[in-house]
């Protein structure tokens, strides 16, 4: 795990007066540490057996805090699930549409290309942009194999 990526993510928690539970330091470590995009449930999955009084409940609740301050992002998967993305470094993504997978892209200009997108959509629609999330669609390398595309 990045310790100084999850203890920027505490700061910014203790700067935000969220209270921090040891079930939501887990769930953040978790996050932090693992670049599967998981689910809810997965988290809860691969929690349960480790964390003393978690719930899925508590596991949604959490997420959907971690997704208010702006910690953790959601992304909605080809299957209509919706899977939870650390997000302490700008990145992108790109999504299978084949299998669904969903990988990071982190790439020097991304923060450049993103806000310039962003002052494009002020400056031709007026619109005041609270965010984004970029995603790029294709066929990973894997599924490219099974279907005989390389």
């Amino acid at each position: 795990m990045a310790i100084d990526d999850y203890q920027h993510a505490l700061e910014q928690l203790r700067e935000q007066k969220v209270r921090l539970t040891p079930q939501r330091k887990t769930i953040l470590q978790y996050l932090i540490s693992h670049h599967t995009h998981p689910s809810a449930e997965m988290v809860f999955t691969a929690l349960q057996d480790h964390v003393d009084k978690i719930s899925v409940a508590t596991v949604y609740n959490t997420l959907k805090l971690f997704v208010d301050h702006g910690l953790v992002i959601e992304l909605k998967n080809g299957d209509g699930s919706t899977h939870f993305d650390y997000f302490g470094h700008p990145h992108y993504h790109v999504v299978c549409d084949n299998c669904g997978k969903i990988t990071d892209v982190f790439d020097d200009q991304f923060s450049s290309i993103s806000k310039s997108m962003e002052q494009t959509t002020r400056d031709k629609t007026g619109y005041l942009v609270t965010g984004n999330h970029i995603e790029m669609h294709g066929i990973c390398p894997a599924c490219q194999r099974k279907l005989h595309l390389i």
